[in-house]
């Protein structure tokens, strides 16, 4: 087996229970993102183009989509026979089976495979952000403060310091202090969730902590090598990152790349974000169509409006139809005469003629308010909506619904329709 410098080990098991509906079928990192790509494509990306061509994808939750859509990571030049892609998901062993319970434990569970190549240096990933970082400069900064740990790390707002790994660092960015979630944050550079850690010094601290439950990175293995005495430093990073795990900052994050100079270039030639695309037919506008500051996918057919939104691959949107700051994923299709605002419909829906999206004064969702928020309409896959309906905002709908769901036509505000055998 030919040695390599550093491997990637990609987490990507998670079920992303704060994207609701979205993530009833199909884990968080293989949800779409900007009319074209999958959540995992952009680390995916960053690892090919910042030269790390051994990356283990660790899956567990509704991991099919997931393994289709990597496959033998062709899209991203990961088809290798030394290294490549390798997904990774928990498996029988003499003891019995075991899921992964916790970030550091899925690791863990996998020490043969790191081991495997014998690498100098293992980077940690989660599946489930967006933006484009260059790896090779963070390994660079790791070995000039040789450093056994490097973590990830941006400045986020005081306000929102709280919801973060938190690290406190002396002049020369060495970690004094870990924080896991603090109340009363004394800093403002929250930990990304990346690290670089050298193997030994991991590899350890795994075996040590193993018996921990649900053993993560931030609550046990970080302090574990801080306590050990081991040098931590922190990796400053200031450009773009988005943790799209609420159905807002999800929605967020698609309406961003819309804006008239994005914050978040997809198009840059020098970094570019790889996916698995299918051949499929160019799009058709019609003649008396309108669009506006929108993403448009391939093979879509488009007969009404569409003004600041991100349409898939596939969707069909008809006539009299007006779509507005809203995200429509690939192989939807929407009747005539139909209003969508603020909404997110997810893969292969159906929705029928004259229905109203997104109407009325908002109230709090009865289903879950901590996830159906932010004044959306968000619609799981392969959910049919029948004709002439309305719609509220901050309600969710799953399955296939039929005109009796909806009291007097009308889903209201707050409300939802989950039908059975479809999880919240």
């Amino acid at each position: 087996m030919i040695r390599k410098e550093m491997i990637a080990m990609l987490l990507a098991g998670g079920q992303g229970s704060r994207l609701g509906v979205l993530t009833s079928n199909v884990a968080k990192p293989a949800v779409a993102f900007g009319g074209k790509y999958r959540i995992i494509d952009f680390p995916l990306s960053n690892c090919i183009n910042s030269g790390v061509d051994t990356v283990g994808v660790l899956t567990q939750y509704q991991p099919l989509r997931l393994n289709s859509h990597i496959g033998i990571g062709i899209p991203w030049d990961l088809d290798r026979n030394h290294g490549g892609v390798t997904v990774l998901s928990p498996y029988e062993k003499i003891a019995g089976s075991e899921w992964y319970s916790g970030t550091a434990n899925a690791i863990y569970q996998n020490l043969g495979y790191i081991d495997g190549y014998n690498p100098e240096y293992v980077l940690i990933l989660s599946g489930d952000h967006i933006y484009k970082m260059d790896y090779e400069v963070m390994l660079d900064f790791h070995k000039e403060n040789h450093a056994d740990v490097t973590i990830a790390a941006m400045p986020v707002p005081m306000e929102e310091a709280s919801r973060f790994g938190i690290v406190i660092t002396d002049e020369n960015k060495k970690i004094l202090e870990f924080e896991e979630k603090p109340e009363h944050p004394r800093s403002n550079l929250a930990s990304m969730g990346i690290y670089i850690f050298t193997w030994k010094v991991l590899r350890e601290a795994l075996i040590a902590m193993k018996d921990q439950s649900n053993c993560d990175f931030g609550k046990h293995i970080i302090p574990y090598c801080h306590e050990a005495g081991r040098p931590l430093y922190a990796y400053e990073y200031n450009g773009y990152w988005k943790d799209v795990g609420t159905l807002g900052s999800y929605w967020e994050a698609n309406m961003e790349l819309v804006d008239l100079i994005p914050e978040f270039n997809l198009y840059e030639e020098y970094w570019k974000i790889y996916t698995r695309t299918d051949n499929v037919e160019p799009q058709y506008v019609s003649a008396d169509s309108i669009i506006e500051k929108s993403i448009i996918g391939e093979g879509t057919e488009i007969y009404g409006e569409v003004y600041n939104s991100v349409i898939g691959a596939g969707v069909v949107i008809g006539a009299g139809t007006v779509v507005r700051d809203s995200i429509i994923m690939r192989d939807t299709k929407i009747g005539g005469n139909c209003t969508v605002n603020k909404a997110i419909i997810a893969e292969e829906c159906e929705i029928g003629d004259g229905v109203e999206m997104g109407i009325g004064e908002e109230a709090a969702s009865k289903l879950n308010d901590q996830v159906y928020a932010f004044g959306l309409v968000t619609i799981g896959e392969n959910s049919f909506i029948p004709s002439n309906v309305k719609i509220g905002k901050n309600t969710a709908i799953s399955g296939v619904t039929a005109n009796g769901d909806y009291p007097e036509g009308l889903l209201a505000s707050g409300e939802y329709i989950i039908k059975a055998g479809e999880s919240k």
